[in-house]
């Protein structure tokens, strides 16, 4: 089996290998009492470190971007700097997430330098593959922070590396911003200020929602990039399939890269829908068969279900700090998809339902538990009624 094909097929595999999105699970055993001195080589070291994987990533993509001019790319000079400063990093969050991700790295390097597979294509791969570990490792720096919860100074370490992190892939939220005339940027500003002022004023439960906050607008930044209507790379590959089948190819590999940061999570709660969607993306697929609506409404149907699974997790947990929580995580989820409810429903609508919503969390802080029932049943009916529509 040549080398393409082999990764070709492991492509095709990723739905059955991509392990379900768990709570990290701390292994290292910290000493719980480190004095100043240590602590602050310690800050500094994880610096450092968080420096490395930037300018390592953004180093191997300068040398990437050379196929899109033609150019030779030294695939050596790539998988040394991904081995060296990188490679670590994706086996953890490989080990965490019972993930695959380094397999595919490795690979897609590989296959780059003998030829088997376009350098573009590698370029799409290793940039989104990378950009899904930095995410992760965002996600395992606020499970951290609940772990820690208590010894300030770590947990305000967890948080600077979280933005250092988050600091290497804001330029996609941006873009999307910028397609969309969103404000996903601000949001997560937002959500970092929230959880900075909970930590200082010892409310777990604010740091918890600015932790969802964060969370979840990064899974709307990918859901634009790859789903959404215009702008997502269902459409733009599909298009581009009509004109020159070797750029589409570049464009579906793009948006199945971007998917895989929201695969395991919509796995969970949508698997038809997230099957759909995969096979769409799947570098098997010709391009020239995407179809972006039926993505789009697969997306659509999908975040809905979540947002119902939240709801009705949140239902259960009226009264404690968990129904606050996945109160806001239905509510963000119907955020995501905010501007197709609207194409759905029309617009009074849409603001009654977000309306609806935020007041629901309201009622969950206030552990009404009378109220907060009636009103979850009304926003899971709603719901339904709006995948009914994404049929």
């Amino acid at each position: 089996m040549s080398l393409k094909l082999k990764l070709i097929t492991s492509l095709a595999a990723i739905s059955l290998i991509l392990g379900a999105c768990g709570k990290a699970e701390e292994t290292e055993n910290k000493p719980k009492v480190e004095n100043t001195e240590k602590q602050a080589e310690k800050k500094e070291a994880a610096e450092k470190e968080e420096a490395n994987y930037a300018d390592a990533y953004k180093e191997a993509i300068a040398e990437l971007d050379k196929a899109k001019e033609g150019k030779e790319v030294d695939f050596n000079k790539i998988t040394e700097l991904y081995k060296a400063n990188l490679q670590e990093l994706v086996k953890q969050r490989d080990a965490e997430f019972q993930d695959t991700l380094d397999e595919k790295i490795t690979a897609s390097l590989a296959a780059g330098k003998d030829g088997s597979m376009d350098k573009v294509v590698v370029r799409q791969i290793f940039d989104k593959l990378m950009q899904k570990v930095f995410y992760t490792t965002i996600k395992h720096e606020f499970t951290e922070i609940g772990e820690n919860w208590g010894k300030t100074e770590e947990v305000n370490k967890e948080v600077d590396e979280a933005k250092e992190f988050y600091a290497i892939i804001k330029s996609t939220v941006e873009k999307r911003d910028a397609a969309y005339g969103t404000n996903m940027v601000s949001a997560i500003e937002g959500g970092f200020s929230e959880v900075e002022n909970g930590i200082k004023n010892n409310d777990q439960l604010a740091v918890n929602l600015g932790k969802q906050v964060i969370d979840k607008t990064l899974m709307k930044t990918f859901y634009l990039a790859t789903g959404a209507l215009p702008n997502g790379y269902a459409t733009k590959a599909a298009a581009e399939a009509q004109k020159d089948a070797a750029l589409a190819k570049v464009e579906q590999a793009e948006g199945w890269a971007f998917f895989q940061s929201i695969y395991t999570y919509l796995n969970k709660h949508a698997a038809d829908e997230t099957l759909l969607i995969e096979k769409q993306f799947n570098l098997e697929t010709d391009a020239k068969t995407i179809d972006p609506a039926a993505v789009n409404k697969a997306f659509v149907r999908g975040f809905a279900k979540i947002a119902i699974d939240e709801y009705k997790e949140s239902k259960e947990a009226i009264g404690e700090d968990k129904g606050v929580i996945t109160g806001l995580e239905g509510a963000l989820f119907i955020d995501v998809i905010g501007d197709d409810i609207k194409g759905l429903i029309g617009e009074a609508e849409y603001k009654s339902l977000t309306e609806k919503a935020q007041k629901y969390v309201e009622t969950a802080k206030a552990k009404d538990k009378a109220a907060g029932e009636t009103q979850v049943d009304e926003l899971i009916a709603s719901l339904n009624s709006i995948i009914d529509k994404a049929k």
